[in-house]
């Protein structure tokens, strides 16, 4: 590819489907490679590529070497919310509530990584924000809260009725209810949730 400005450049695909696209300037966002290059000098076991990669830990955040702790999103943690894959979250909040808890485990206490999986982004006038983890294969509905078109809604994934994630787009302030009835377990009814004129917090099991 020739990325100097004012050149062609070649989307990628197969060969088939690659085409070139007049531009000055081009941004390729296509995420970030964790460093494990001192975890695996040392000899710590790393996730698989398929998982994200980044070094593998328990859910105390204790490497294949018991003596070593990892946190922050070069860490795949395994998500007790979310059974199966260990998970690695490439976001600031991660390091920031992992830390922490690290700090903990090398003190003895008994803890448990058991965040609900964050991420928010600026995108111009759209802002979001996302809680829980559904990659495809993990929900079988996806129910809408608000009005898409006018670019302010909440968006709901299930799996077997369960809430297992949710974003709201120019909605703010119900990060917390939103993982809390991500964390509930329970099974909301659909019409209901999809109805912005019901509270969040009516689906909120009682404390």
């Amino acid at each position: 590819r020739d990325h100097r400005p004012g050149r062609a450049w070649s989307s990628p695909g197969s060969p088939t489907t690659a085409r070139e696209h007049p531009a000055h300037d081009v941004l390729a966002a296509v995420g970030a490679a964790p460093r494990t290059a001192l975890a695996e000098s040392a000899g710590l076991a790393l996730a698989a590529p398929e998982h994200g990669g980044g070094i593998a830990v328990d859910a105390g955040l204790r490497t294949s070497d018991p003596d070593v702790y990892a946190a922050g999103d070069v860490a795949s943690v395994p998500l007790g919310l979310f059974p199966g894959a260990p998970l690695r979250v490439e976001h600031w909040a991660n390091a920031l509530n992992g830390g922490p808890l690290a700090a903990r485990a090398m003190l003895g206490r008994d803890v448990t990584y058991d965040r609900v999986p964050y991420f928010f982004s600026d995108q111009y006038d759209l802002g979001l924000e996302y809680s829980g983890w559904a990659p495809p294969g993990q929900y079988d509905q996806v129910l809408v809260r608000g009005d898409a078109a006018k670019r302010r809604f909440l968006a709901f994934w299930l799996l077997d009725g369960q809430v297992r994630a949710a974003m709201n787009v120019n909605v703010w302030d119900v990060t917390e209810p939103l993982q809390k009835l991500i964390r509930s377990g329970s099974r909301p009814d659909p019409e209901a949730l999809a109805d912005p004129n019901v509270p969040l917090e009516s689906f909120l099991p009682s404390p």
